[in-house]
């Protein structure tokens, strides 16, 4: 028994610093490649100040740095918002995107932002980070509070994701409507946020997704206990004492919040809060909350830093939307786990 205690305390410590070194890996690549190269000495040059070419400053500070950290923030906040749907409601498939909630989430902000920006209204209440959040919060509420309602009705896993991509079908329509209709020029940045986008990012919206998924994730984390007892079942769950009710609460709550935050900063993203969690529970051997959480949080950094990478340089100068390249690595992971699920209940 202590032998392996011991030797899954060195499996975990050392994944988690392959985790780690991946995390900062990514970040250094994505902070040097792009259309323009900056070499790692030059970069050190600028953080010391000894480097004093003024446009690599400027493209360091500007546009790379705050990039490269919401992609790691809010890739993180993707993976682990997918990582509560699953437990929640049983399915390996369930997430954010899948189930509807990044599309709802889209369609009440780009309204907001349609109202805000071609009316009077905008006049009086600013288009700030903190607007958008709540709107996407509004919005992915929705579309849960409606995949919550289909659950109670069909047991059927199936018929639960069939509902979910139903529910996105129609709030990307809206959406759609909303970005050919609208007549100010400003909203033809709103298409290309609609499609999934890590690009135009400052350091006011890094600071406030910050705080949020922080908080989040650190809720979610002192979580650990009961979520593991929930996994097992519920009826052993209510025999350790936990409050299922107060427990669901939170989990909607929580994965809707981190679900917002991503959508309000950079569109909705797809198949990282589906894939990611499978992924890291294979490299942990585990399923423990108190691994997976973090794990799933650093896992959904790499993934995103990874993908908006290629996204950037693969056919540059064009950057494709980031949903079409975590769609190209996310999928196969989606098909390899129903197969997985299905060679099981053959056996």
């Amino acid at each position: 028994m202590r032998e392996s205690t011991k030797y899954r305390s060195y499996r975990y410590a050392i994944a988690y610093i392959l985790l780690g070194f991946a995390v900062i890996a990514l970040l250094v690549l994505n902070v040097c490649i792009g259309s323009v190269r900056i070499a790692l000495p030059d970069i050190v040059g600028v953080f010391a100040s000894w480097n004093k070419n003024q446009t690599i400053a400027r493209i360091l500070w500007d546009i790379r740095l705050p990039r490269a950290a919401a992609v790691l923030i809010l890739g993180g906040a993707l993976a682990l918002a997918g990582y509560l749907l699953q437990a929640f409601f049983n399915n390996p498939i369930a997430g954010p995107f899948v189930l509807g909630i990044s599309s709802g989430a889209k369609m009440v902000v780009a309204l907001v932002m349609v109202f805000l920006m071609g009316s009077a209204a905008g006049k009086f209440v600013r288009l700030t980070s903190v607007v958008m959040i709540l709107s996407a919060f509004v919005g992915a509420m929705l579309s849960m509070g409606f995949v919550l309602m289909m659950s109670r009705r069909m047991k059927s896993m199936s018929m639960l994701v069939v509902s979910g991509v139903m529910i996105g079908y129609i709030c990307s329509a809206v959406t759609e409507l909303v970005v050919t209709f609208a007549d100010d020029a400003d909203i033809v940045n709103l298409h290309n946020w609609s499609r999934g986008s890590f690009s135009g990012m400052t350091w006011e919206n890094v600071r406030v997704m910050t705080v949020v998924v922080v908080v989040t994730s650190v809720s979610v984390f002192m979580m650990s206990k009961p979520l593991g007892a929930y996994q097992l079942g519920e009826a052993y769950a209510q025999n350790m004492g936990v409050n299922l009710r107060h427990l669901r609460v939170c989990i909607v709550l929580f994965s809707s919040v981190l679900s917002a935050c991503v959508v309000a900063f950079a569109g909705p993203v797809s198949f990282v809060g589906i894939a990611t969690p499978h992924l890291v529970k294979k490299f942990l051997g585990t399923a423990k909350p108190l691994w997976m959480i973090p794990a799933c949080f650093l896992g959904g950094s790499i993934f995103c830093l990874f993908c908006d990478l290629l996204a950037r340089t693969l056919l540059a100068p064009t950057e494709l939307s980031i949903s079409t390249v975590t769609a190209i690595f996310g999928a196969p992971v989606v098909l390899w786990v129903m197969s997985q699920r299905r060679s099981a209940k053959a056996v």
